[in-house]
């Protein structure tokens, strides 16, 4: 089974990336999402996280609240690099076992999308890692309207990450979510060179 890494800033356009190599019979494997469902029911990575952002963090009913966990992880390197320390090893298990699961049903490819593909050591499973990449204001302005926050608040957030040398240096492919190119024109070349066949 081929494992592709997808990696890139917030806000370049994983996702499309992601939606279109669907249709050639990839499974898609969202680390955000599975972030977000460990921040919701991982009681050891909660309470991880209360000691070091503040109890705080939680709302009445217990639950993490992402927007205050957010706004403190993503405040300073440091404060991203705890962020990261204490969610990734908990996300790269629960990848682990959908790989297993999908090797089990016969899948012929699945893509790892994950921002930190390279810092959480999850590109060393991968037979191919891809970088989606799109200027900053592009990039901004998708990051508000998508997860309706502020300017600054988007600003911070894109703060946090590597730049885009750091993703396109590391990637074995790169995948340009800009003008002149076409995202689509670019991953159905993508998956042309990975020998995908569209289903």
């Amino acid at each position: 089974m081929l494992i592709i890494g997808l990696t890139g800033q917030t806000g370049a356009g994983k996702s499309t990336v992601s939606e279109i190599l669907e249709k050639y019979g990839c499974y898609h494997i969202d680390a955000d999402k599975i972030a977000h469902e460990i921040l919701e029911n991982n009681k050891e990575v909660q309470e991880k996280l209360k000691e070091r952002f503040g109890e705080d963090i939680t709302d009445k009913d217990g639950k993490i609240d992402r927007k205050i966990l957010a706004a403190r992880a993503f405040a300073d390197n440091e404060s991203t690099l705890s962020l990261n320390a204490i969610t990734h090893p908990a996300v790269n298990n629960e990848i682990q076992n959908i790989i297993q699961k999908q090797k089990e049903y016969g899948t012929k490819a699945v893509i790892i999308d994950a921002i930190a593909l390279f810092e959480s050591g999850e590109a060393k499973i991968c037979d191919y890692t891809v970088a989606v990449t799109a200027p900053r204001d592009v990039r901004l302005e998708r990051i508000t309207s998508r997860d309706n926050i502020s300017v600054s608040r988007a600003n911070e957030r894109i703060n946090a990450q590597k730049d885009e040398s750091f993703f396109t240096l590391n990637a074995d492919y790169i995948i340009n979510n800009c003008e002149p190119y076409n995202i689509y024109e670019e991953t159905e070349k993508l998956a042309y060179k990975l020998k995908l066949k569209k289903e």
